[in-house]
């Protein structure tokens, strides 16, 4: 149950969940942003110390991974869309052509849940006289017609998390001095995935120390084969 002010309206479980999982997306987009420019810029800065090369490097792949991120965001989600609104269409038909047999189906449904008989259908006749559509959608389909997620909305919190994510080690790789670089960007990196790590972990109500781990550790490793490559391609020109 949600706890709310007196002269605040209610938040439905199905809200809550909706900003829990744009906050999750949110902090999934900014540990992408950390860990992609990271793995770039370190494995450029091994394969050449020009801060020209470095600085086009980490713009060039902020940009392109914010941009990615946020396209691949939108066309997710509008197809997911697409589908949601085809079988609330559906369901619209379904209740305008057949009502009573669509009554019988939410009676059966709140039957199955462990309602009496009786008080399935009283339940079932009542829901349907206040919102027909927002009721078998629920109980069928699982969805709310109100709550659809926006793609739009969902490109723009991707695009804008990947770059606050990505901005992270690109600085932490151009402010300091040539010789502290990579120390400071992976020790900023780390830090940066410990605090992803946590926040996923506790939105997810999974175990925080097993998911700052993971997370830690596959950045590292991301940053280690980038940096190794770039040493390697360095040596090679």
């Amino acid at each position: 149950m949600v706890d709310t002010h007196p002269d605040e309206p209610a938040l439905h479980v199905s809200d809550v969940d909706a900003r829990l999982n744009r906050l999750r997306a949110g902090v999934l987009g900014a540990n992408d942003g950390v860990v992609s420019v990271a793995g770039v810029v370190l494995g450029v800065v091994a394969a050449t110390e020009h801060p020209g090369a470095l600085a086009a490097a980490g713009v060039a792949a902020l940009v392109a991974g914010a941009l990615s991120m946020g396209t691949g965001e939108y066309v997710s989600v509008s197809t997911q869309s697409d589908t949601q609104r085809a079988l609330l269409a559906k369901e619209r038909w379904e209740l305008a052509e057949m009502p009573e047999q669509e009554l019988a189906e939410l009676v059966a449904i709140y039957e199955a849940k462990g309602l009496r008989p009786e008080l399935a259908h009283r339940v079932a006749v009542e829901l349907t006289e206040h919102d027909a559509l927002a009721a078998h959608a629920e109980a069928e389909l699982g969805l709310d017609p109100e709550g659809l997620t926006s793609p739009w909305q969902a490109a723009l919190t991707s695009t804008a998390a990947f770059t606050v994510g990505g901005l992270l080690p690109l600085l932490a790789v151009l402010l300091p001095p040539e010789p502290a670089r990579v120390l400071v960007c992976v020790a900023a990196v780390v830090a940066a995935l410990v605090l992803t790590g946590a926040v996923s972990a506790r939105l997810g109500g999974a175990p925080v120390p097993r998911a700052v781990a993971r997370n830690v550790g596959g950045g590292v490793l991301a940053m280690a084969v980038t940096h190794a490559v770039g040493h390697l391609v360095g040596a090679a020109l």
